[in-house]
């Protein structure tokens, strides 16, 4: 059975789960009863073109190709809220199978699918596979300002299958706590769950988050210790006016294998946005990382520099992105090509996100 097929199969089942309830509410409610929202259905469609001045792609996620035309992520997004509600969000493409993990298995098409139930205002409980908490950029293309991404995002949590709780402790603050799965797992195999949390504050125009991800990432084995990881992430975000906002990306990750020495990663991003019309937005994004210990980059005492300029032309649904990228390695050699290190790579991209 393709891919394709699989996909379509999918869908129907969902959509026939999904229909099924908005059929019964046709029925007059009673009193007590609160009418639920319709069904939501959104999503998009991407594409890119990237060319490498060094002739060396850069090592993060989604954008693996140099010089040719590529394809993004066709993705649908079916929701309720409510009481009770429910998201799935299915995507298909190269950018899909890189986030969702499980190539060639059903699951690929799986970026999230949970039931989420509100016990009160201030109480929700979430069941499922979700996108992460860890983070100030995402999987969806139309929703980041640059269309490449991050190192911390591309070396931080993609999604977590599990529960969590929300809670809102105020109008302004709220907290999280959850327990997981293996990180980036529809399945879990390492033993114990991971514990995710995170408090959060949003004003009129500050916005920031405190998210703390930790857990077992390896069992003891006879070529590998019992290792223990724990990530702490700060993001927030200041609208400055309705022009203008900055944002922020801080986090730090800890390895501790049994037995062994810790080794650990850190980054730190800036991000700007400037609208100068309805048309046009400017976006930068400028990060530095430090990796003493070769735990993303494979190179022990590495520190990078990175800075993204993108331009975001909106036609309606269609957002158009011309984006250039400079990323340099300030001590050795982390690019690779025709077998000679290079400490820097430069490009530029020009992709397509079509929202509906």
């Amino acid at each position: 059975m393709s891919k394709i097929t699989r996909l379509s199969l999918a869908m129907a089942a969902i959509l026939s789960i999904a229909i099924a309830p908005v059929s019964a509410q046709e029925a007059p409610a009673t009193p007590e009863a609160e009418p639920e929202a319709g069904l939501q259905v959104s999503g998009f469609v991407d594409a890119y073109y990237q060319h490498s001045f060094t002739n060396s792609v850069f090592p993060t996620s989604f954008t693996p190709n140099n010089n040719s035309f590529s394809l993004g992520m066709a993705n649908l997004v079916l929701s309720r809220e409510g009481k009770v509600g429910f998201v799935a969000d299915l995507a298909v493409g190269p950018r899909a199978e890189a986030a969702n993990g499980y190539a060639g298995s059903a699951l690929s098409f799986i970026k999230q699918l949970y039931v989420s139930y509100a016990a009160s205002d201030a109480l929700t409980f979430t069941l499922g596979n979700f996108s992460t908490h860890v983070g100030y950029e995402v999987i969806d293309s139309k929703t980041n300002i640059n269309y490449s991404t991050s190192y911390m995002f591309s070396y931080g949590p993609f999604f977590h299958t599990g529960v969590k709780a929300n809670l809102a402790l105020s109008d302004k603050w709220g907290a999280m706590v959850g327990v997981f799965n293996d990180t980036d797992t529809k399945i879990d195999v390492v033993s114990g769950k991971h514990l995710g949390a995170q408090l959060s504050y949003t004003g009129d125009q500050l916005s920031a988050y405190l998210n703390y991800l930790g857990g077992r990432v390896s069992d003891l084995s006879d070529i590998s210790p019992e290792t223990m990881a724990h990530q702490i992430d700060l993001t927030a975000s200041f609208q400055a006016s309705d022009a203008f906002a900055l944002g922020l990306n801080a986090t730090t990750k800890r390895v501790l294998p049994d037995g062994a020495d810790a080794a650990s990663w850190s980054g730190l991003a800036l991000y700007a946005k400037y609208a100068f019309n309805d048309v046009f937005t400017l976006g930068l994004r400028g990060e530095h990382i430090r990796d003493a210990d070769g735990l993303i980059l494979g190179v022990a005492d590495e520190k990078i520099n990175s800075l993204t300029v993108s331009g975001n032309i909106h036609l309606g649904a269609l957002t158009v992105i011309p984006e250039f990228r400079l990323d340099s390695g300030l001590e050795n050699s982390f690019y690779s090509l025709s077998g000679d290190g290079l400490k820097q790579a430069s490009g530029m991209l020009l992709a397509v996100v079509y929202s509906f």
